[in-house]
């Protein structure tokens, strides 16, 4: 029921009329926190540095509705790779063409540092790297990127539903457990940088004409520190600070409830 809700809490897109059909093409965007770092299996064919999982959500979601995917998401990705080239990888963007009928986009952490900040937080002793503070020049560029990013779907597949997918959430709002090895001090920034990164988000989504997923709140209950987390901080695992299977499960599972024909 609580995925329902949230599903219904998503802003309607002027440019999505039709309703999402099986077999319709749909392309998904984004970081690691889209690619499934570390979950499962790496698709075969895909880049290696990119990470992307066979069990990550745009291929959940891919199988739940029947939709045929091109999945550009990329670990370590930024606003900046999926609007221009990447090394020897292409623009994201150029894998939305006139036939796509969805765009699913998670981005945004690497830009403001939000997991380099938990990674480094892991360190301990006086070698430990400083953090750079973002600026607010670089949420701006960050807010125009994804602004960006909403006009490219838009003008490249005129017919396509955008939905902006949220991060996950991973600190709890009260004092850290041992699974999230954190100071107080430490959980409050990052804390912080979530929630800015989702205002940002729901506010790109809103004035852009796209759809807006929440995950942050959708996993409220399934924090690091909670009997059935979404995203961990283990050292053990093999992507911390990075959503788990069962964290992509409960977001293909809102978003096809959201996006299934009515």
């Amino acid at each position: 029921m609580t995925l329902l809700v949230l599903a219904g809490c998503a802003t309607t897109s002027p440019h999505a009329v039709q309703p999402l059909q099986p077999g319709s093409r749909y392309v998904a965007l984004g970081s690691s926190y889209a690619a499934g770092a570390g979950i499962g299996p790496i698709v075969p064919g895909t880049p290696q540095r990119c990470g992307q999982t066979v069990n990550n959500y745009p291929r959940l979601l891919a199988q739940r509705l029947g939709l045929e995917l091109t999945d550009a998401s990329c670990g370590g990705a930024t606003s900046a790779n999926i609007l221009g080239s990447w090394g020897e990888l292409p623009p994201q963007i150029a894998a939305v063409a006139p036939d796509t009928r969805l765009v699913t986009v998670t981005i945004g952490g690497n830009d403001v540092g939000y997991v380099r900040d938990l990674f480094r937080a892991m360190c301990r002793g006086a070698r430990c790297p400083a953090a750079p503070p973002v600026t607010d020049a670089g949420w701006a560029t960050l807010e125009r990127n994804m602004r960006q990013i909403a006009r490219e779907v838009h003008k490249r597949a005129p017919r396509a539903k955008l939905v902006f997918v949220d991060y996950l959430r991973i600190i709890p709002d009260g004092t850290p457990c041992a699974a999230v090895p954190l100071t107080s001090e430490q959980a409050a920034h990052s804390r912080a940088i979530f929630r800015r990164l989702a205002s940002v988000t729901a506010r790109v989504a809103k004035e852009e004409g796209a759809m807006l997923l929440p995950a942050g709140e959708l996993s409220k209950a399934h924090d690091g520190c909670s009997s059935e987390p979404w995203a961990q901080a283990s050292p053990a695992k093999a992507a911390p600070w990075h959503p788990t299977a069962a964290g992509h499960a409960g977001i293909a599972d809102a978003l096809a409830a959201q996006l299934a024909p009515r």
